[in-house]
């Protein structure tokens, strides 16, 4: 049994975990950075960046504690590594770094959209191998056969804005609050999702992608209009994002020859809406469903400590020298798509 000391800072969460190779989380800390957000309605990479160097140490020293463990007794060290805001990013791949050889340890340079590809093995040993993934986060939304650890195969992606991104410019133009998120998903329990009529970009086309940009312009148009309450216009938007995730889904399920089963990661796969239509779609379509617990979607030391142990049991572990990467494609070989989501 391996036990990963995982570390995470790519942009407004600060956490440690240790890990085991048999999905023990024997501890985990976290620091937020919502109260120093807050009043700009969204990270600000440079606060974020000192925020991860004042509480980094410190959370790794209570993990430890917490565990009954010391350095010593760790097997690997794993860093996310990218894509993120590079100021954060870079804190924690040093601190990494500086650890791993310290202790002589192993360190393990861990793509931190890998650790949400991942993160449903950590919580369900039965997820096997190869997976439909809707990744779906504040940066990221894509759809990707995961063939193994390090092999995917990017099918669709955002040609434009995330389902995330979309999800917090919402939240900030009917003054919900923040983090967006959860605050549009709680207005939306008290709205009318029929109320706004709203568009559903790509739904029902041949074009594989995502787009939100659309959708984000007809959230302000609908706002600016005056006849519509806030929780009426989130429930709206909220259901546009749902159809538009499961129209593409479904398109995918059937070009991901193979696939065992339909899974969801990312902070947006928080969203119990979101959850249930997958959860329908998939058994729909005979599959079985897959997600992390709450907890596990957002970003997390867990996931990627656990994407350290899944590597490191397969040899992989990289050189002190690694970069820091502020973008970092899970399928580099993918075809470059029109717009924005060559980014992904």
């Amino acid at each position: 049994m391996a036990i990963i000391l995982g570390l995470e800072s790519s942009c407004d969460e600060t956490a440690a975990a240790l890990v085991t190779s048999d999905r023990v989380v024997l501890a985990h800390k976290l620091a937020t950075q919502e109260a120093a957000h807050r009043p700009f309605g969204g990270v600000v990479p440079e606060i974020a960046a000192r925020a991860h160097v004042d509480v980094l140490a410190a959370l790794i020293e209570q993990t430890l504690e917490e565990a009954g463990l010391t350095l010593n007794d760790v097997d690997a060290i794993a860093a996310t590594a990218g894509p993120g805001l590079i100021g954060g990013v870079m804190v924690g791949l040093v601190t990494g770094k500086a650890l791993a050889h310290a202790a002589g340890k192993p360190l393990i340079a861990v793509n931190h959209l890998e650790g949400h590809a991942l993160s449903p093995r950590l919580a369900d040993p039965a997820l096997e191998f190869p997976y439909l993934l809707l990744l779906v986060s504040g940066g990221h939304c894509q759809l990707l056969l995961v063939e193994g650890v390090g092999q995917y195969r990017r099918l669709a992606t955002t040609i434009d804005d995330a389902a995330g991104e979309a999800f917090d410019k919402t939240a900030k133009l009917l003054k919900l609050g923040f983090p967006g998120g959860p605050a549009v998903e709680a207005a939306a329990r008290s709205g009318n999702a029929k109320a706004v009529p709203l568009p559903r970009p790509l739904v029902g086309t041949a074009e594989p992608h995502f787009s939100f940009a659309g959708l984000k312009s007809a959230v302000l148009r609908a706002r600016d209009a005056g006849i519509h309450k806030p929780e009426d216009i989130a429930a709206s938007f909220q259901q546009a994002v749902v159809d538009c995730l499961v129209d593409r889904t479904k398109r995918a399920i059937h070009r991901a020859h193979g696939a065992t089963a339909l899974v969801v990661a990312g902070g947006v796969a928080a969203n119990q809406a979101i959850r249930t239509a997958l959860e329908a779609l998939a058994a729909s379509n005979g599959l079985p469903f897959f997600a992390p617990p709450l907890w596990l979607c957002t970003d997390n030391a867990a996931m990627i400590g656990w994407a350290g142990a899944e590597r490191f049991a397969l040899g992989l572990t990289d050189p002190l020298d690694v970069i820091a990467r502020p973008r970092w494609p899970l399928d580099p070989d993918a075809e470059t798509v029109r717009g924005a989501g060559v980014k992904a």
